[in-house]
């Protein structure tokens, strides 16, 4: 068993910027010479989230939509009230979604739907440079 380490970096507009990472995590998977295992895939930060879905326009708005019916940026929260900095929202958002994934590969393939992609979803008010850690393990 081997585990390769591997980082991605995104600049974000914020606001619920949603980036498709899969071709990036393949391109890293081919790199790392792993034919059969599971890359976790982690985001550094509190206010961004990993997820899959079918990455389309419709879908990517009803997304948005869907969060901010949910966790509305306009609400007041205790958090916005201590810190002042307007991204409560983000916060919550976020931990509803979380901050990893795990993927299994096999053959050198993640292990993926045909409509499925690795969704990188940056919550804050503000743009954001934001750092993924991948991490495969395998042989």
């Amino acid at each position: 068993m081997e585990i390769i380490s591997d980082y991605i970096t995104l600049s974000t507009k914020g606001d619920s910027d949603i980036k498709d990472i899969t071709g990036e995590v393949n391109s890293r998977l081919a790199k790392a010479g792993l034919k059969n295992g599971i890359v976790n895939i982690s985001v550094l930060g509190s206010t961004c989230a990993i997820t899959t879905c079918e990455y389309e326009p419709g879908l990517i708005n009803d997304l948005k939509q869907m969060f901010e019916n949910f966790i509305p940026k306009d609400k007041d929260y205790n958090h916005d009230g201590a810190w002042h900095d307007g991204n409560a929202h983000s916060h919550l958002r976020s931990s509803l979604v979380g901050p990893s994934l795990s993927i299994s590969f096999i053959d050198g393939k993640l292990f993926l739907g045909t409509w499925q992609q690795i969704i990188f979803i940056d919550f804050d008010n503000r743009a954001r440079k934001r750092k993924i850690l991948l991490q495969f393990s395998g042989e």
